[in-house]
């Protein structure tokens, strides 16, 4: 999810008890807007599906986000705070902290390294949280990271294909399906290989995301998606360093090891 405000001529959805503010992001799959809650007037986001007659699977998705999500005690996780059923779906209400998608930000703000590494390093916290309550996000990409561009606190969105690991288990099975974004996918979610998900899935991403924030560009480029697939499971990722030599070595070989693609090599390193 993006927010990005824009204005559209489509009606506004009538959804009781609350009043639309605007239209922030209107994608492929989504709809959101920002709110008014009548009775108490506090200022929130409304997520919707844009399909008038969704699909069982988009359904759960939906729910699957709120039902994570809703029982996390995270400060960088944007909390729901209700589910309701809207038509032939549901509205997902959620707080509004008043930040945007750093996919935007970083378009608009130069980011220097110190920023940069402030936001790798709150990143970290959150996966690290996310790890303790066992939960794998699985799509960590900029546009699913939000940031305040006044206290630069930065938060998770979106976790519409997140997973919470079984307590017996450390791992989920090499899965069958292909979900995330292709450009910041870990290998083993390509389901190609014989190995499991784990929270190394989402530090994989986010090394992708430290690449694209430090350089300007993301580490395997291109539109064809069995390239990509390809590429993020056989072909090593440039280090940042030789892309933007302002770069320590340091903060290059963080990055690198955040994408190696056998992560039992990989150790949380931030």
């Amino acid at each position: 999810m993006t927010l990005a405000a824009n204005t559209y001529a489509n009606p506004s959805p009538d959804i009781p008890g609350y009043g639309i503010v605007e239209r922030l992001y209107v994608g492929s799959r989504t709809i959101v807007y920002r709110a008014v809650e009548e009775l108490s007037q506090r200022q929130v986001i409304i997520k919707l599906l844009q399909q008038d007659y969704p699909s069982f699977n988009e359904l759960l998705r939906f729910r699957n986000q709120y039902t994570i999500t809703k029982n996390l005690n995270i400060a960088g996780v944007i909390r729901p705070d209700r589910l309701i059923p809207y038509r032939n779906s549901y509205a997902l209400v959620m707080e509004d902290f008043g930040g945007v998608a750093l996919s935007t930000y970083s378009r608009s703000h130069q980011l220097t390294l110190s920023d940069t590494l402030a936001i790798a390093l709150q990143l970290a916290e959150i996966l690290h949280e996310l790890y303790q309550h066992r939960v794998i996000h699985k799509d960590i990409k900029p546009a699913n990271i939000l940031i305040h561009p006044e206290s630069q606190q930065v938060k998770l969105i979106d976790f519409s294909i997140a997973s919470l690991l079984p307590k017996e288990n450390e791992e989920i099975k090499h899965p069958n399906v292909l979900e995330g974004t292709l450009a910041y996918i870990a290998p083993e979610q390509t389901g190609r290989m014989n190995r499991g998900i784990d929270y190394r899935t989402d530090f994989y991403s986010l090394g992708v995301t430290l690449f694209e924030l430090l350089t300007g560009q993301l580490p395997f480029a291109g539109h064809d998606p069995l390239e990509l697939v390809h590429n993020h499971i056989a072909k090593p990722a440039p280090r940042v360093d030789e892309i933007n030599s302002q770069i320590p070595e340091a903060i290059a070989q963080i990055v690198a090891k955040l994408m190696v693609k056998m992560p039992k090599t990989a150790t949380k390193v931030l």
